[in-house]
């Protein structure tokens, strides 16, 4: 079949009679250009929400729209002979040889009652026990109790490993429901389980909070038994969970359990051993499971010995002569019985002991095992460690109890462990790529396949994840999918596997678009792209770029995730105009004052015309023509005091807008500059007129009898020659004496009163000339005229107070020296 137009290719055709459709999923395909001879491949068609999802493993997964009319309904669900059939496949696998006697579930009737009524009544229960309390017994022994409570009967979920509830809802939507090609998109998921009623018991449960909310939100007619150790994070406050803890076993129940254990009645050494144990290990059954495998591996031995000590062995006997009764374990090694139970078993039980231990517990298929091992009967070293209590089942598999990987890796057993990692990868290589392999035995040992693919080298890693991603991805086993995908991607960057590096981000595309990441699925597929177009590879090129174009219809078609900010338009006004909003400048706090919060404020105005088109506000024109700030005294005084008064410009109408002038607007004056200009004027005037009316004809002056008058600096509180006090206890003005004028508005002289919001300038010290036209004529003061329209006040620098004197004299005094600025 032609992988990128969908049609049939006449030249890849078989010569043999087609293939019915019932096994065209597991029927051999053409063997790819470039690769082994012998290279089969199966080709798995899914539904996966709106698309349909063809799993290539030679030239990666094709996607394409669904088609009208297939797919879409809710499936059928499972009848009672089908949920006992899917609940013996999710138990673990039937091991070899004679079954194992169960050790007995003690001293659990009152947890085990409690828990049935719960679950009858719809309440869901989260069972907290430590490790090896004996949760996953006494879940077993509820499930037999509670199989005809719920309509859709018992589901039993292995929790390990999942952080999210989005897996879990998948499983139970598998459990219940006969959908063995589809995977539907989350809203049909949500809405079909959300139908479920059944009692979920869910083993080994890692997640909480608001995951586990979310789990419990989704399912409204399922009744949960959550077994959880107490380190798993707590429920919220809003799941309303029953709890039940599950503790340790007293010491009678201890004997009991070591006693059924070991088949026989304890001596009295061994029962105060056993009530020592217990109190080492705070009573939990799997120590006790241990010890009791203690205690029958010490009579193995010693019952041997006490048959042949008459017999003399023989020369390639490796019995020793000298037979030891062997002693019973130290409370160091019963409670921690892993090292010694390891070197009491088999070679096979070993050897499969440090293949779990190079796979982090994990432990691999019992059919597996004698590939591994390289012994034929190696299957049944499964059964021996489940007997002496180093395995315990999780799901449909079987892992290291809790606490021996720990300790195995502290005795030795994980030397080994790159090399058994690589062994086992390149055998999951094999053994995924089978085509006698189905999906779903692939998606049974996905821990293992993922724990040999993190230890194994890039070359391994790259052939392992090339061959199992479509095995996973036809199981609708995702999440492991996605970690297989990405866990290639990273070994074939490292090894520089271009092509097998395409393949992952096209499939890892693929998956996010199915899932509905649309960002990550173009991130992935454009990677991609470019990958196959450096290899020159026309046909992965034209498939990635398909898939590229349904996530372009999806963006078109979808919601934006993040749609760009829009401001609303501004209220209409009450007049019908629109309302616009203009920025009102506030005023700079003065020096002292308390300071201003805000500098501008918004406000709506609504225009008086609104059929005259919006302008350019007319600038305020500048009265200073300097840009530069002036740098003496002299340049203050003559910006301050133009030699030609300049108008004041005419205010616009507040009514119309006027049009800005074409040429560029000069700046506006400085009111600080301004106002320290006035300040300094006016420290001068007051300085230069108390020296000149203190002259050498004043008789009051001290320099007409002691030298030349001294300026001395007036105090705030003293009142300015001229000017009259308000308490009317101010002498008269002398005759001859000009009182000063006030300046009028708009005049050089209003500058000089200092602004107070503004802060003073620092005195200059270089001195500034008067400007010759602001010199006093002799004659007296001129007319108003039109270059002079206002008579200037007197200027008590250059003019120097007369004092008429009726008797005229010829005396002549000393000149008094002259101050200059």
């Amino acid at each position: 079949m032609d992988r990128t137009q969908g049609q049939p290719e006449p030249v890849e055709q078989p010569a043999a009679a087609p293939v019915p459709a019932a096994t065209a999923a597991e029927a051999p395909a053409p063997a790819a250009a470039g690769s082994a001879p012998a290279a089969v491949a199966r080709i798995v068609t899914l539904t996966a929400g709106d698309f349909t999802l063809t799993v290539n493993p030679v030239d990666g997964s094709e996607i394409e729209p669904r088609r009208p009319g297939t797919g879409g309904s809710a499936p059928a669900k499972r009848d009672a002979a089908a949920r006992a059939a899917r609940d013996a496949a999710a138990r673990p696998p039937v091991l070899p040889g004679p079954a194992a006697p169960l050790p007995p579930l003690m001293a659990r009737d009152e947890e085990r009652e409690r828990l049935v009524r719960l679950l009858g009544r719809g309440r869901s229960v989260r069972l907290t026990g430590p490790a090896g309390s004996g949760r996953s017994s006494l879940l077993d022994a509820v499930a037999a109790d509670c199989g005809r409570l719920a309509p859709d009967g018992v589901v039993r979920l292995s929790g390990y490993g999942h952080q999210q509830p989005g897996e879990l809802l998948y499983a139970l939507y598998d459990a219940v429901y006969e959908a063995p090609r589809e995977r539907p998109e989350r809203t049909q998921l949500l809405a079909r389980v959300r139908d479920i009623g059944a009692i979920v018991l869910l083993d080994d449960l890692e997640m909480g909070g608001a995951a586990l909310d979310e789990l419990l939100r989704a399912t409204p007619e399922c009744a949960y038994l959550l077994a959880a150790t107490p380190e798993t994070r707590a429920p919220s406050d809003d799941s309303h969970l029953e709890e039940v803890f599950l503790g340790g076993l007293d010491r009678a129940d201890c004997v009991a359990l070591l006693e059924a254990g070991t088949g026989r009645a304890l001596t009295e050494e061994e029962t105060a051993w056993a009530g020592d144990l217990r109190f080492a290990s705070e009573g939990l059954p799997l120590r006790f499971v241990q010890a009791a495998a203690l205690l029958r591996q010490r009579d193995e031995r010693n019952r041997t010995w006490a048959e042949d000590e008459h017999d003399e062995p023989g020369v390639f006997d490796e019995r020793p002569r000298d037979a030891e009764f062997v002693a019973l374990p130290t409370l160091a090694e019963g409670a921690a019985p892993a090292e010694l139970l390891a070197s009491r078993v088999s070679e096979s039980a070993r050897a499969a002991l440090r293949i779990a231990s190079a796979l982090g517990g994990e432990l691999p298929h019992h059919a597996h095992l004698p590939a591994l091992v390289g012994d034929t009967h190696a299957d049944a070293a499964v059964a021996e460690l489940l007997g002496c209590g180093l395995l315990t089942p999780v799901g449909t598999r079987y892992r290291l109890a809790a606490g021996v990987l720990r300790q195995l890796e502290e005795a030795g057993y994980g030397d080994t462990a790159a090399e058994e990692a690589r062994t086992a990868a390149r055998h999951y290589a094999w053994w995924t790529g089978h085509a006698s392999v189905t999906p779903e035995r692939v998606a049974a040992e996905a821990d293992a396949v993922l724990a040999a693919l993190a230890g194994a080298d890039v070359v391994a890693a790259v052939l392992l994840a090339r061959t199992a991603a479509p095995a996973f991805a036809a199981s609708r086993h995702w999440e492991a999918w996605e970690r297989v995908l990405r866990s290639g991607a990273e070994a074939a960057r490292k090894a520089g596997e271009v092509a097998e590096q395409a393949y992952f981000h096209h499939e890892l595309g693929v998956l996010a678009l199915c899932e509905g990441r649309l960002d990550r699925a173009r991130a992935e597929l454009e990677a991609s792209i470019g990958l196959k177009g450096a290899l020159a590879d026309k046909r992965g090129t034209v498939a990635g770029r398909r898939a590229l174009a349904l996530v372009a219809d999806r963006e078109k078609a979808g919601v934006e995730v993040s749609p760009p900010l829009r401001l609303e338009p501004p209220a209409p006004a009450p007049g019908g105009g629109s309302a616009e909003a203009v920025t009102t400048v506030m005023p700079v706090a003065a020096p002292g004052a308390p300071p201003v919060t805000s500098t501008a404020s918004t406000t709506p105005v609504t225009p008086v015309a609104p059929t005259t088109p919006l302008a350019a506000v007319t600038p305020v024109a500048a009265v200073i023509g300097r840009s530069d700030s002036p740098t003496s005294l002299t340049e203050v005084f003559e910006e301050a005091f133009p030699l030609t008064p300049k108008p004041a410009p005419q205010a616009a109408p507040a009514t119309a807008y006027a049009t800005a002038p074409a040429t560029r607007p000069r700046p506006r004056r400085k009111p600080a500059l301004l106002a320290a200009a006035g300040a300094l004027t006016v420290v001068a005037l007051g300085t230069v007129m108390a020296l000149a009316m203190s002259g050498p004809d004043d008789p009051r002056s001290p320099a007409g009898e002691d030298g030349p008058a001294v300026s001395s600096t007036p105090t705030p509180g003293a009142s300015a020659p001229g000017v009259t006090d308000q308490s009317g206890n101010d002498p008269a003005a002398g005759p001859g004496t000009v009182a000063p004028e006030d300046p009028a508005p708009g005049s050089p002289a209003s500058t000089l009163t200092p602004d107070p919001n503004q802060p003073p300038r620092p005195p200059s010290r270089k001195p500034v000339t008067p400007p010759p036209s602001q010199k006093p004529s002799p004659d007296g003061p001129r007319p108003p005229s039109p270059d002079n329209p206002k008579p200037p006040s007197p200027d008590p620098v250059t003019t120097p107070p007369t004092t008429p004197d009726p008797t005229p004299t010829t005396t002549t005094t000393p000149a008094s020296p002259t101050a200059t600025l």
